[in-house]
């Protein structure tokens, strides 16, 4: 099965829908594409199919921040629209305009 294009966009600020975190996506897979390990460790009740685009976030919780890896159906549009916090973001764009972060020109190449 040829997988579908991704709904979201590399820039946009997304929310998880299921655990409190929001991040910036950074890279799609238009499939799953991490370690078999990775994705057994998901509880089967909310495991993801395989079949969909994969999203890489620089998030963000209350507490921290981090890189998470999160398929399409656990990801909602984010309300907030507010800049997210991870330090890499100066790294990777230059800028949120009109809710969406701007890659930096050297890595949209």
């Amino acid at each position: 099965m040829a997988a579908k294009l991704s709904k979201y966009t590399i820039g946009q600020i997304v929310r998880h829908r299921i655990f409190p975190f929001r991040g910036v996506i950074f890279d799609v897979d238009p499939e799953f594409a991490n370690t078999e390990e990775w994705y057994e460790a998901i509880p089967a009740e909310i495991r993801p199919r395989k079949d969909q685009p994969f999203y890489h976030l620089l998030a963000e919780n209350a507490q921290t921040t981090y890189m998470a890896y999160v398929s399409e159906q656990n990801l909602l549009p984010d309300e907030e629209n507010g800049p997210i916090r991870h330090p890499m973001v100066a790294e990777m764009f230059d800028g949120l305009v009109a809710g969406r972060y701007q890659l930096k020109a050297a890595r949209a190449n």
